[in-house]
């Protein structure tokens, strides 16, 4: 069904906006603490020299050394970072090592165990130094490890899954989509041990290695039910060169789609169906005042001179549909844009602000359209049997970007202002939504669902990437590995500068400090 995600956008609205079930809400996992979010970290096997983790909170890097002799056979020695667990949760990593090395053995990565014994049931994503990438794992303890070697080597994005008994290895270089191989019937029992490695491989060295964009997540439950129970949300930055993330808040509930405010010291966002401004620097939120709307879904953008906010409210007296209204950006009461008899899904302001951009569902097909923001007719600007969604005016305002499903996989095109010349600049396997346009016009980042999601439907909780790409087309680089979707970058979301962007990506949250 091509409607079905504005469809249960409007569903959300009527069934309350956000209901947050309180299973699903718990305790904040990012607290600054002196290990992160990690509970402790030891040394398993008594190596011979100790190793150390070392957390650094304003950057969220993890620095570690760690010795030991190896990690196979039937025991183990080397440095450990961890947490307990409990469930199906997943943790991921950017590793790399510091220094030439000395074994080309030597090994990095995330861990999964029964316990800190030296001969534990484990698996692990390992880095070796000759470049090696392998899922090593010990089924009962005392037994031989077993490994599975990745189909890449020298990657240095990993990630391990736990699901059940089953863990799945998801490795890549940076930039690059993830390989996956599979572990099944492993039982590591009800709670798990979960962290970062060093291992030296050489009893008399110690190897030094450092992490970042560290994250356990724990995913939506398999009996959730999308638009009614919703899990965690961070809100992240991320730049865009490196693909270094920072979370700067974070939600037990459902927050959605951050605009970068055009100087630069902060961030908007929907959250329960009202708008917020979250301070970077002070760290401080505040709610905007939009009056009588307030229950705006995640359909909002800023005019290029920063000083009117485009909305989109689910507005009472007509229906409840999706509404576009303008305000000020420090708030104010919305003036309507545009007519209420069929749902309007903002996305975009021209860099002149004279015209909005967006999305139109008339007659059940969903199309995009421009209409002065002043208030006026509306012109049509796509007139395909698919799903056209998410526009947005180039900065030179001669261009409009967009994705559509018309060739088989939602994919991004591009359009003259005047809905002529519309042409496909991206065609791969993944479906590609809601294209952003750099400030300086020369990318485009985007959120890519695996190519089993249907072409129509942007959902919440999935394993997604953003990528960037040349906005004249061209191949597309992933710039971060994430569990988010519907709500992580609907909306413009480039810093000013045009080196970060913000976004949103999703995790359970929950106490896990009482757990054995």
């Amino acid at each position: 069904m091509k409607v079905n995600f504005h469809v249960c956008q409007t569903l959300a609205v009527v069934l309350g906006s956000i209901v947050a079930m309180s299973d699903y809400m718990g305790t904040a996992a990012y607290s600054q603490t002196e290990l992160g979010i990690f509970e402790g970290n030891s040394d398993v096997g008594q190596p011979k020299l100790a190793g150390s983790t070392k957390y650094d909170s304003a950057t969220q890097r993890y620095s570690m050394t760690g010795a030991g002799f190896n990690m196979w056979d039937n025991r183990d020695e080397f440095h450990f970072a961890w947490k307990k667990m409990n469930g199906d949760f997943l943790i991921q990593a950017q590793v790399k090592f510091l220094g030439p090395g000395v074994t080309d053995h030597r090994k990095i990565g995330v861990i999964m165990r029964s316990s800190r014994d030296e001969d534990a049931p484990y698996v692990d994503v390992a880095i070796h130094g000759d470049g090696l990438v392998s899922m090593q794992f010990r089924r009962t303890q005392g037994a031989i490890t077993e490994q599975v070697e990745a189909s890449i080597t020298y990657g240095n994005v990993v990630q391990l899954e736990k699901k059940g008994n089953t863990y799945t290895m998801s490795v890549a270089r940076f930039g690059e989509e993830f390989v996956t191989a599979q572990v099944e019937g492993l039982d590591l029992g009800e709670v798990v041990y979960t962290g970062l490695f060093v291992c030296s491989h050489n009893a008399d060295v110690v190897e030094e290695a450092a992490f970042s964009n560290v994250r356990i997540v724990v995913p939506a439950p398999s009996d959730f039910v999308p638009y009614q129970n919703y899990i965690g949300s961070n809100l992240e930055v991320l730049d865009v060169e490196t693909g270094e993330r920072s979370v700067v808040h974070q939600v037990a509930d459902s927050l959605q789609a951050p605009n970068w405010t055009r100087d630069g010291k902060a961030l908007i966002y929907n959250h329960n169906g009202r708008l917020y401004r979250f301070d970077l620097a002070s760290r401080e939120i505040a709610e905007i005042n939009s009056d009588f709307a307030t229950n705006n879904n995640n359909d909002h953008g800023l005019s290029f001179d920063g000083e009117m906010l485009a909305i989109s409210h689910h507005a009472e007296e007509h229906d409840r549909h999706s509404v576009i209204y303008t305000m000020p950006t420090t708030g104010g009461t919305p003036r309507q844009v545009t007519a209420g008899e069929h749902p309007s899904y903002l996305h975009g302001w021209s860099p002149d602000g004279e015209w909005l951009v967006y999305t139109g569902e008339r007659n059940g097909n969903f199309d995009i359209y421009k209409i002065p923001s002043a208030g006026g007719e509306e012109v049509r600007l796509t007139n395909d049997p698919g799903l056209d969604d998410g526009s947005e005016f180039s900065p030179d305002g001669k261009k409009i970007y967009f994705n559509s499903d018309r060739s088989g996989k939602m994919q991004i095109w591009r359009m003259d202002a005047d809905g002529s010349d519309q042409v496909q600049v991206a065609n791969d396997e993944n479906n590609n939504w809601f294209p952003h346009v750099s400030p300086d016009g020369k990318w485009i980042v985007s959120i890519a669902f695996p190519p089993d999601t249907p072409p129509a439907d942007h959902p919440f909780y999935k394993h997604v990437t953003l990528r960037l790409m040349p906005s004249e087309g061209g191949p597309a680089k992933v710039i971060a590995y994430l569990y988010g979707g519907q709500g992580t970058i609907n909306v413009p979301s480039w810093s000013p500068d045009g080196k970060q962007i913000a976004f949103v990506s999703n995790t359970v949250l929950r106490d896990y400090s009482s757990l054995p």
